[in-house]
């Protein structure tokens, strides 16, 4: 939920006006709406190289994710898996827009980790994945903007973890 969305609920909430410091909080969030709009550009933009990348990373740190009996041993298993590379960078992407990690819970994370359990895929390895994913996003941002987009990895990776 965005910084303007729960502050009109905690204000209807409580049957009152925004104050002047949710105000100001308002306009602070929407002061960064082109920084965080230009960040989510440049992730989509770039999602099958960022997806390559991390895939080529994960697989050459875990060689065992593609042989026999892997989570990524099939040619069905590993598209499966650069769709949910795609899918987390995705969320990641909402997250920066929301300027919040809501979306990223409410759309991405509940039950992921009772599905991964259920499908046999190892969370540790899910865990490497987000970094791989992570590394390569923020490799192609800015300083500034990587600042601004790392914790909604680091929210994936500690909730997975």
């Amino acid at each position: 939920m965005s910084v303007v969305s729960k502050v009109i609920l905690k204000a209807d909430d409580e049957l009152r006006y925004p104050s002047s410091g949710e105000l100001q909080g308002i306009k602070e969030f929407l002061d960064t709406g082109l920084f965080r709009i230009k960040i989510a550009e440049t992730l989509a933009e770039n999602e099958k190289k960022i997806v390559d990348q991390a895939s080529r990373e994960l697989f050459r740190k875990r060689p065992d994710f593609r042989a026999p009996g892997g989570n990524a041993a099939g040619q069905k298993q590993y598209n499966q898996c650069l769709r949910d590379f795609g899918w987390y960078l995705r969320l990641v992407t909402y997250g920066v827009l929301a300027g919040d990690k809501e979306p990223i819970e409410q759309i991405g994370l509940i039950g992921v980790k009772e599905m991964y359990n259920s499908l046999g895929v190892p969370m540790a390895g899910m865990v490497e994945a987000i970094r791989c994913l992570k590394e390569a996003a923020l490799a192609l941002l800015s300083k500034e903007e990587a600042e601004e987009t790392a914790p909604y990895f680091d929210y994936i990776i500690q909730y997975m973890s």
